[in-house]
């Protein structure tokens, strides 16, 4: 897999090519692995990964030592290899939503909870879980955050927090939770974050859905927050300015995901390519066959305008934007550009495209979640519709 020198930097490039190495050739032979089951790698399975990424001095690798963070455009140089396998962001802690919560605590967080809880994190001895989504049923918060119902209310010093949580990713042996509830009646602000040890008899994994995917450890579940106390210490950044953070994550978040399903897109491709230049049908190769390489070539040419999308968005959020509109848009043409590169990788493959014998019927289901993960497609182009329509009326460039 090659990275772009001209959107690199030696110590990225450095850092990719050691963490590429360690994927192929470590962590590609546990794919077949028992304990990956329907709700993502086993914690056994977790912490034999992690402990072989350490002896490889690969863990972590986009915070530097020290707690440095290297840049977005780095970050997209070695993210992109740990995702050539599903189970690679996992070994060398770069999956979500670990990679997320570690940015915005180290962006907000106190020098005592960055202490506290995002050193575990970086060490990749505990896994972390985003507590925002609620259960559709109830009108909670879902892509429209400003529906959140959860409710926290002070105590004393302490806060009291209600409520029910849905599609929570790794809350299932998790050790350090970020809990977004409502703490005053703003629809669009009056949210906060607090951190949470867990597991806590407070809050309880009510079912681990089925879902789709399968890369995540401890998958998406239910989760049910009943008469949570959580001290004021643990209030992450300030009161009611819990939206305002959550924008600070999501774009780094949404980028993030588009660099790791690169990787696995290219896997998919190199896996069809491979297919397509051995086997042989009505006389030649099968990338003879003009259908067949016409799709092949499509795929080279979407993953390369992924590369692009991605490295702008990183090269917005490395200037100091927020780059909302610019992730929506990248992670728009991202997730559908490299769903339709592994749809085609399956097609190409035929029988074999759809059955367990390739990871790519695997890298199918996990692009599939991906056009909804971290904002369903259309709700991105809503918002990217309205930015339009704020510029059309300012007399502003979109």
């Amino acid at each position: 897999m090659q990275a772009s020198a001209s959107s690199s930097t030696p110590r990225s490039l450095e850092i990719a090519r050691r963490v590429e190495a360690f994927v192929r050739g470590v962590v590609i032979p546990y794919e077949q692995d028992p304990r990956w089951g329907p709700h993502g790698p086993e914690a056994g399975l977790v912490d034999e990964l992690r402990g072989l990424a350490r002896q490889a001095g690969v863990m972590t690798p986009h915070i530097l030592a020290g707690g440095s963070h290297l840049t977005q455009r780095e970050t997209a140089t070695v993210l992109k290899p740990s995702g050539l396998s599903p189970l690679g962001p996992v070994a060398v802690n770069t999956g979500a939503p670990d990679e997320g919560n570690m940015f915005l605590l180290g962006r907000i967080g106190t020098p005592e909870q960055r202490e506290r809880f995002l050193a575990p994190l970086v060490s990749g001895q505990a896994r972390s879980a985003f507590f925002m989504t609620e259960p559709a049923a109830e009108d909670g918060a879902g892509s429209d955050p400003s529906m959140l119902r959860t409710r926290a209310r002070r105590d004393g010093d302490d806060w009291l927090i209600d409520g029910r949580k849905a599609f929570i990713t790794g809350a299932q042996g998790a050790a350090v939770g970020i809990v977004m509830a409502r703490t005053s009646d703003d629809a669009r602000g009056g949210a906060t974050m607090f951190l949470v040890d867990l597991p806590h008899p407070a809050i309880r994994v009510e079912r681990v859905l089925d879902t789709i995917d399968g890369s995540m450890p401890g998958g998406h579940a239910i989760v049910v927050i009943d008469g949570l106390r959580v001290p004021s210490g643990q209030v992450l950044g300030e009161v009611d300015e819990g939206f305002r953070y959550a924008q600070i994550r999501l774009s780094p978040a949404r980028l993030s995901h588009c660099m790791r399903w690169h990787g696995a897109a290219t896997r998919a491709q190199e896996i069809a390519v491979a297919y397509a230049t051995r086997r042989r049908a009505f006389g030649k190769l099968l990338i003879d066959h003009e259908g067949v390489g016409f799709m092949l070539a499509e795929n080279q040419i979407a993953l390369r305008q992924a590369e692009l999308m991605i490295d702008w968005c990183a090269d917005a959020l490395d200037a100091g934007s927020l780059a909302s509109v610019e992730s929506s848009m990248a992670k728009v043409s991202v997730s559908e550009g490299l769903f339709g590169v592994v749809d085609r990788c399956v097609q190409v493959m035929g029988g074999t495209g759809v059955s367990g014998d390739t990871v790519v019927e695997q890298i199918f289901r996990e692009l599939r979640a991906f056009r909804i993960y971290d904002g369903p497609t259309e709700v991105h182009k809503w918002s990217i519709a309205k930015h339009i329509k704020r510029a059309a009326q300012a007399g502003e460039p979109a």
